[in-house]
């Protein structure tokens, strides 16, 4: 089976160790494919990476970079129908047979699609838990794998539409040891069937604000249901530390040079959401007619058609999630 893994890295160190990390710790080396956009002063050498013949490697100076979704579209275009399709950020750890362990996860959901094709296209998604920086050179880190509950992403309760249609998110913690159902996406982990990069072909109109919230949108109005695991096999570095540190798309240095600026990107970002849930957005990148807005009201308890929230415990909690039954849908629960 293969997987195409889609890396977008902005000026980041830590992508080679990211590579790595992925193709060491799979069991299935050789099923691995890498799609990566490379916003940096200067590239990696992939020509000395042993598994270059898995590698399709773009880069790009990072002043003709337009931010993450821009990139992220960028990297699908090397898609070439493999088996399963993952996004990562630049900056992630693996644990050992992560590509087992989603597979197997997401064999054991889509097998209820026999009885309710709400099962039949999954997607498991998470915020990662954390890794720390113990010696960059060194490629030492500290996987912090200490809590192996189920985290549960809901909409922030201060921050229910900060900005037009956008709202923020937020990873809670739970008790829970088995999958649960889930009712949003985290951009930096995305496990699914390949044929989602087809169907939901990442939307370069976004800069930052409005990525996961259109993507999970378009891709639930289309039939895919998101799901949380318990001990997910992914760490992420969410913060920078001294000795590594790293530019962001919106540093000034390389700001200053760009025709277009990051605040404009984010001003037409914030309106294509906008625009989403009002239905003014173009085929393939609009909503779906598979489900309806008011479905994923009764999932997540917000109205994105109004702006409005109708149930603030199930929209920022994770009691709802917690309490389903992960084996039937929540739109009959």
């Amino acid at each position: 089976m293969s997987i195409f893994i889609s890396v977008a890295s902005y000026q980041d160190p830590l992508l080679v160790s990211t590579i790595f990390s992925a193709y060491e710790n799979a069991q299935n080396k050789d099923g691995l494919i890498f799609s990566i956009c490379d916003q940096s002063d200067r590239g990696i050498k992939v020509e000395e990476i042993s598994f270059n013949d898995q590698i399709r490697y773009e880069h790009v100076n990072p002043i003709f970079s337009k931010g993450p979704c821009w990139a992220r579209h960028r990297a699908q275009s090397f898609f070439n129908d493999e088996d399963f399709f993952m996004q990562v950020d630049s900056h992630t750890q693996f644990s050992k047979d992560w590509d087992v362990i989603f597979e197997e996860q997401l064999n054991k959901i889509s097998l209820h699609a026999k009885d309710d094709d709400y099962f039949a296209k999954p997607i498991i998604t998470s915020y990662p838990r954390s890794f720390k920086v113990l010696d960059f050179d060194k490629g030492l880190f500290e996987l912090k794998t200490g809590d192996k509950h189920t985290q549960i992403i809901t909409y922030r309760k201060d921050s229910l539409f900060l900005k037009g249609s956008f709202s923020r998110q937020i990873g809670i913690p739970t008790k829970c040891a088995h999958i649960t159902h889930a009712m949003l996406m985290a951009a930096g982990c995305i496990f699914t069937k390949g044929s989602f990069v087809k169907e939901i072909p990442y939307d370069p109109n976004y800069y930052f604000y409005g990525e996961e919230l259109s993507m999970a949108l378009r891709a639930f109005t289309r039939g895919y249901s998101f799901f949380h695991i318990p001990d997910a096999p992914l760490f992420h570095l969410y913060t920078d530390t001294s000795n590594i540190p790293r530019k962001l798309h919106w540093d000034p240095e390389d700001d200053q040079k760009r025709a277009i600026k990051w605040n404009e990107l984010d001003k037409k970002s914030l309106k294509r959401l906008d625009d989403l849930f009002a239905g003014k957005v173009e085929e393939p990148m609009n909503l779906g007619n598979e489900r309806s807005l008011e479905d994923y009201a009764l999932l997540s308890g917000i109205d994105l058609k109004n702006n409005t929230v109708l149930d603030l415990e199930k929209a920022t909690e994770s009691n709802f999630l917690e309490s389903l039954d992960w084996k039937i849908s929540p739109l009959k629960q």
